[in-house]
């Protein structure tokens, strides 16, 4: 275990809350510390402080020294801490000394800091707040819900695998589009369109990251893919092992990839909404869309991968995704046209997974 911290960490009293969140996003996500700056200065402190506190989240779900049912209360609290009805330095106190060694140094001192991301909270305007509060408050209940789950061997069918994408990046997709809204009058004429695509646009994400990352989930014996879907294609998931040689396993898989690849388009759909002035939002959408694209055609053309690594898109192909990103944002045309570049023979497919949770008996 990792012992008591003080309730306000003392080498962070110097950071302004800018360098502060700039600090802790660069400890527990690259990708976000480099995609946020591009925001315009009225978004960034607010779309940061939302990436921390579903990291929070994030790290209580996967901390391994937890029960399922301290997990589910520790996620409740800390939803009551962002509300604002519950304070935040006993919850920070009481859950750091509970995390294990294999929590990452960056999230258990993000745990230790929860005092200081929910002061932080706390003074943006009251809309900005509400969409903070209410993305904690549905991913923690979301998320419990799969804790009880037996994943070894995938989940039930799309559905259930649109629920899970849901709560963990459908809910940050209409987050950002209410950051969006409050932030724009612009932006906000395209709201109810914006938070229609809002979850197809997460989904393709959080379906990208589990297809590269299936063979690390695998190993400690978790599967996020859907049963049905398999066994349609005459292959049973119990059977799934690394450095398999069965067609049946790709043609599911690929089915998956023409999944993701529909709500990617969905994602454009969202991305060119974005007024053609607002470079540096239009830029934080591309990044994320081309990242992801990319991967998909890694993953398509490697479909017998056995380690993310092997899929994992090069530097280069990150530096291409942002300098294609600036030369095209301000052409639709474009965009649409690079866009059908990158995906050229990615397989396609109607989203068939129902994207709206359903009800939670919490």
């Amino acid at each position: 275990m990792s012992g008591t911290p003080p309730s306000q960490p003392a080498r962070h009293e110097h950071l302004s809350d800018d360098e502060f969140q700039a600090h802790f996003l660069d400890g527990v996500s690259r990708t976000f510390a480099l995609t946020i700056p591009r925001l315009p200065e009225g978004l960034a402190r607010p779309v940061s402080n939302g990436y921390l506190l579903c990291r929070i989240v994030d790290t209580i779900e996967d901390e391994v020294a937890l029960t399922s049912t301290q997990k589910r209360r520790y996620c409740e609290h800390f939803a009551r801490v962002v509300a604002g009805t519950a304070p935040a330095a006993p919850l920070a106190d009481e859950l750091f000394p509970l995390l294990s060694d294999q929590t990452l140094a960056a999230e258990r001192e993000l745990i230790a800091a929860i005092p200081r991301v929910i002061s932080i909270t706390h003074g943006f305007a009251a809309p900005q707040q509400e969409a903070l509060a209410e993305c904690v408050a549905t991913m923690s209940r979301g998320m419990a819900e799969f804790q009880d789950k037996d994943l070894r061997h995938g989940l039930e069918d799309l559905r259930q695998m649109g629920d899970y994408c849901y709560y963990v990046a459908g809910v940050v997709g209409e987050m950002l589009t209410r950051l969006f809204c409050h932030y724009s009058p612009e932006i906000a004429a395209h709201r109810s369109r914006l938070m229609e695509l809002a979850c197809p646009f997460g989904q393709g994400l959080q379906m990208t990251n589990i297809l590269k990352d299936l063979w690390d989930d695998h190993a400690r014996g978790v599967c996020w893919l859907p049963q049905e879907v398999f066994t349609e294609c005459g292959f049973s998931l119990t059977e799934l092992r690394p450095h398999h040689a069965n067609p049946d396993f790709v043609r599911g898989f690929e089915r998956l990839i023409g999944v993701a690849h529909a709500h990617l388009r969905n994602a454009l759909e969202y991305t060119l909404l974005i007024p053609r002035h607002e470079t540096g939002i239009r830029e934080f959408c591309l990044w994320a869309l081309g990242m992801a694209v990319l991967t998909l055609r890694k993953i398509h053309r490697h479909p017998y991968f056995s380690d993310s690594a092997q899929v994992k898109i090069t530097r280069q192909a990150v530096k291409a995704t942002i300098v294609t990103s600036r030369l095209t944002r301000g052409s639709d045309t474009l965009l649409k046209a690079t866009f059908r570049l990158a995906g050229l023979g990615l397989p396609a497919a109607v989203p068939a997974a129902v994207l709206q949770p359903r009800p939670i008996d919490i």
